[in-house]
């Protein structure tokens, strides 16, 4: 039986902007000197400092610029932590963002994280920059007006309410249903300093900028379009094989890798006998996951040993390689070679339509 809960969606964890110019590509494969958390790795019981670099690394990466996965923001520029407040944080950290890389890190949504260790955390957030400073209030807009601007200079990288681009989605519930009208205005004023974010002071007047947060409250959403069901957890005693009866897949792995949601699906349909591995934090799992998957996450992989060596294992996760690129690396470093990560990973394939089990209210990403 799927159990309600409703998830309140906070704001914080991507970035208003697009990548810097020498961000890695989003499809990197993940970065060798960033390490992958331990095997056992109880990060609940961490300082700040060190929750970071066990569950934060291998997206925002070491120095917090962040963009070593899936446009993963910069957790240390001056604009993003002078206008956001610890309870945003907190709240970004703990409900996390569905539909994105960006996982629900707080234990009542199944996350790893209990609500000392969050506070842990954005206490050492805060200590990369600036605290908090009161944001002026915003004008009333003209959202039509608004609009015009918006597809003009922003459409193409944050997208509309029937695409996403590269940068933060903002038409989308997780962010207007917790954004202030403030926060978002003093982005778009100040922009993102190091990222392709300019400070639109210098190409907006004060009113264009408040006509433009208008519009962009006119993407909001009807009560309880973010609202969402939760599968029940994990219990770490889901069966690991898939088709144990059946043959072999003959999978022609990228880069000695990779192998494609299409080659993965094909098998799947065919009766293949393998392993398929979820490796976000088990929130993500709650929500949607690939059919017959099993959740073993990237920050707690002891369930690696259960699994056998003469079996192909496919892990995957929304990043879309950098976590499931944890856990195949410590498949492979177990002797596991019939190995894959699965590429462009869980946010691809439901939106193909591949097989997924998926909590009431949970749509395929955009």
């Amino acid at each position: 039986m799927k159990r309600s809960l409703v998830v309140l969606f906070a704001i914080g964890c991507n970035s208003n902007a697009a990548p810097p110019p020498n961000a890695p590509p989003p499809h990197a494969v993940r970065d060798s000197s960033v390490a992958p958390a331990p095997v056992d790795a109880h990060p609940t019981t961490l300082p700040g400092k060190e929750i970071y670099t066990a569950l934060c690394v291998p997206c925002h990466g070491v120095d917090l610029r962040g963009y070593k996965a899936d446009n993963a923001p910069s957790l240390n520029t001056v604009t993003f932590l002078e206008s956001i407040t610890d309870p945003q944080l907190t709240a970004a950290i703990m409900t996390g963002r569905p539909g994105t890389s960006m996982a629900a890190y707080g234990q009542p949504l199944g996350g790893p994280l209990d609500d000392a260790a969050v506070t842990r955390l954005v206490e050492y957030l805060r200590s990369q920059g600036p605290k908090a400073k009161a944001l002026d209030p915003v004008k009333p807009g003209d959202a039509k007006a608004g609009e015009a601007i918006y597809t003009k200079n922003c459409v193409s990288c944050h997208g509309d309410k029937s695409a996403r681009k590269d940068a933060l989605h903002l038409a989308n519930p997780m962010f207007i249903s917790q954004a202030p009208d403030a926060f978002i205005r003093y982005a778009i004023a100040n922009g993102r300093p190091g990222t392709k974010m300019i400070a639109w002071t210098t190409q907006l007047t004060d009113d264009e900028i408040d006509n433009v947060v208008a519009f962009v409250r006119t993407f909001g959403y009807k009560d309880g379009d973010a609202t969402e069901a939760r599968l029940p957890p994990p219990t770490g005693k889901e069966p690991l094989v898939l088709n144990p009866k059946g043959k072999d897949p003959a999978f022609k792995l990228k880069e000695d890798r990779f192998v494609s949601v299409d080659d993965a699906n094909k098998a799947l349909k065919a009766g293949a006998k393998m392993i398929i591995i979820d490796a976000r934090p088990p929130s993500d799992w709650m929500r949607v996951h690939v059919k017959g998957a099993v959740s073993i996450p990237y920050h707690d992989m002891a369930r690696l040993s259960e699994i056998p060596k003469d079996t192909w294992v496919l892990t995957y996760c929304a990043c879309p390689h950098h976590l499931s690129g944890i856990v195949f690396d410590e498949l492979r470093k177990q002797g596991h070679l019939k190995s894959a990560v699965l590429d462009e990973g869980i946010n691809d394939w439901h939106k193909k339509g591949y097989p997924v089990v998926a909590a009431d209210g949970v749509k395929p990403p955009i």
